[in-house]
């Protein structure tokens, strides 16, 4: 296979300035990621006096040692919990990845409850939803660390109760899909909340702490007049020994983990078959066990400048490329019709892929040739991986008569309906439909992340922003009335102010328009990971229900 020559100078001025750029943005996630951590852990003290692990800490004794750790959605809520930058807290409430449990790749949701005691916010519960997502979608084992004061009354809305039971609806569907779900009760789980142990299929609740029960004394008392404890209610030994809500009854948070350890472990889904190095032998790539492909012919360190943080700014994303896959060989499909639509194949981590990315607008040529390309990877069986970076679909008087929407609309349908796991990831622009053609949120692939300088938008603010100022002067020309230029000029700034305030990574990723921001560092050590998590589940066999596990 062909293998790409970079044309960067790495030890130029252009790369230097690009570089520091990214790294400043880079600088910046990582200190709201830092916030969050601290947030949480400046309950410590709490927790060490009521003999509690904290959430982190729970998760880390969960996780096997040394293994991978994916969290996702890490700035998700993002300046919806509190508008003043200086003060939101990102996460929602919600620590959520994919990690080895006892050899198993699981799911696992943990409560944040050294933030707020827990309690549920609105992105925290459309976080949990996409973290259910995922588990469906890879057939990952669900296991779920919690800890919540429940729906915060306060802002209590009538969407986010009514919504809310969808993430009751995903457990009974994960269990009667045959994929494990497993509950650790480290304290309160109360109201709705008392659900996420109900329809769980394996239950461990810690003596002592852990509290389950539809009203809790306080709201018992205000709706029956009926006085009793919380131990009487909805209390470990209760559940374990009287109800049957409970399993097994650990009497620490660090028993529960150990417990939940040796309860995953018996469910099978450690076993080798169910892997990434069935789909590698199957390929003829490299065995997984001696991490035999090559690394790419360059250090995907360069891709912290090799990307321009001006959207306006062309750059060739061949050099990205170069970048991720294995020994940078990169077979290119079609590389002199429509080309700035860029297609090939390639290998990265063992497994075999199929590029779709952009060096401009998706002009109607590049979008027949991606269509023709991702039917053949789906032919093929070669998972896609989109790098968007594309201003959209090509306009003008001679494009439209080209077919550009029926072209276009055909690219669409082979998103839309590809066979193969799709990865997406935003490099650069994600403008108009060209998001939608190169597989946006909307459309539905398995695992999507933003670099921290990624645009996206309906089109460029200043696009918008002049589109709208000829559209008032015309209005205004016909109805015979002055153009107040002024006016127009404080119209203009207003536009482009709001789309630039919506199109950063930040905004997109706290909204979870994507499963998070990404140093481009590491965006081939992520690739390889998601890329064996989708590699797993088509070799993993469910055994699914009719109605998932019930308890007595």
């Amino acid at each position: 296979m062909p293998r790409l020559e970079s044309q960067v100078d790495i030890h130029g001025e252009r790369y230097a300035a690009q570089r520091a750029g990214m790294l400043a943005l880079v600088d910046e996630l990582r200190a709201l990621e830092a916030r969050t951590r601290e947030a949480s852990a400046r309950a410590a003290p709490l927790f060490e006096r009521r003999g509690q692990l904290l959430p982190r800490e729970r998760v880390a004794r969960l996780l096997d040692p040394g293994s991978p750790w994916l969290e996702l959605s890490t700035m998700a809520g993002h300046l919806l919990d509190d508008a003043d930058p200086a003060r939101s807290v990102p996460g929602a409430g919600v620590i959520c990845g994919i990690g080895f449990v006892a050899g198993a790749r699981c799911l696992v949701s943990a409560s944040d409850s050294g933030i707020d005691a827990g309690a549920i916010q609105s992105m925290g519960r459309e976080k949990m939803l996409r973290a259910q997502q995922i588990a469906m979608e890879n057939k990952l084992p669900f296991v779920q660390l919690i800890e919540s004061a429940g729906a915060n009354l306060l802002r209590y809305r009538v969407e986010d109760f009514i919504e809310g039971g969808r993430l009751f609806c995903n457990l009974a569907r994960l269990s009667a899909a045959g994929i494990p779900v497993v509950a650790v009760v480290h304290g309160s789980s109360t109201a709705g909340g008392a659900y996420l142990p109900g329809l769980s299929d394996h239950v461990i609740m810690v003596r002592g702490r852990a509290r389950a029960f539809l009203a809790g004394p306080p709201l018992l008392r205000a709706a029956t007049g009926e006085i009793a404890t919380d131990e009487e209610l909805g209390g470990a030994e209760m559940h374990t020994s009287v109800s049957g809500l409970g399993e097994y009854l650990a009497q620490d948070d660090a028993d529960a983990i150990r417990i939940a350890r040796e309860v995953v472990g018996r469910l099978g889904f450690s076993r080798p078959h169910a892997g990434a190095d069935a789909l590698r032998r199957e390929s003829g790539a490299p065995n997984a066990a001696d991490n035999g492909f090559a690394e790419p012919a360059y250090d995907p360190d360069e891709l912290a400048g090799v990307v321009p943080l001006d959207f306006r700014q062309p750059f060739d994303m061949r050099e990205v490329v170069a970048r991720l896959v294995d020994g940078s060989a990169f077979l290119e499909f079609q590389p002199d019709h429509g080309a700035q639509t860029v297609c090939g194949h390639a290998e990265l981590h063992g497994h075999r892929i199929g590029i779709v990315t952009n060096n401009g607008p998706i002009d109607p040529a590049g979008s027949n040739k991606a269509t023709h390309f991702i039917q053949a990877c789906c032919q093929s069986g070669a998972a896609l991986l989109y790098l968007q970076n594309t201003t959209g679909y090509i306009v003008g008087r001679a494009s439209e008569q080209a077919g550009m929407i029926k072209h276009g609309s055909k690219m669409i349908q082979a998103v839309s309906n590809a066979t193969v796991p799709s990865i997406t990831i935003h490099c650069g622009a994600s403008f108009g439909a060209g998001n939608y053609g190169m597989c946006g949120r909307a459309f539905g692939p398995r695992f999507a992340f933003s670099w921290p300088n990624a645009r996206t938008a309906v089109m460029g603010g200043e696009q918008a922003a002049l589109t709208m100022r000829l559209v008032t002067e015309a209005t205004a020309q016909r109805r015979g009335e002055p153009v107040d230029a002024a006016k127009l000029d404080a119209l203009e700034r207003r536009i482009v102010e709001n789309f630039e305030r919506q199109a950063g990574a930040l905004h997109t990723s706290a909204r979870l328009l994507d499963d998070g921001i990404v140093d481009p560092r590491d965006t081939r050590k992520l690739l390889g990971f998601v890329l064996d998590t989708c590699a797993e589940a088509a070799h993993r066999d469910l055994r699914p229900l009719t109605f998932g596990v019930a308890r007595p």
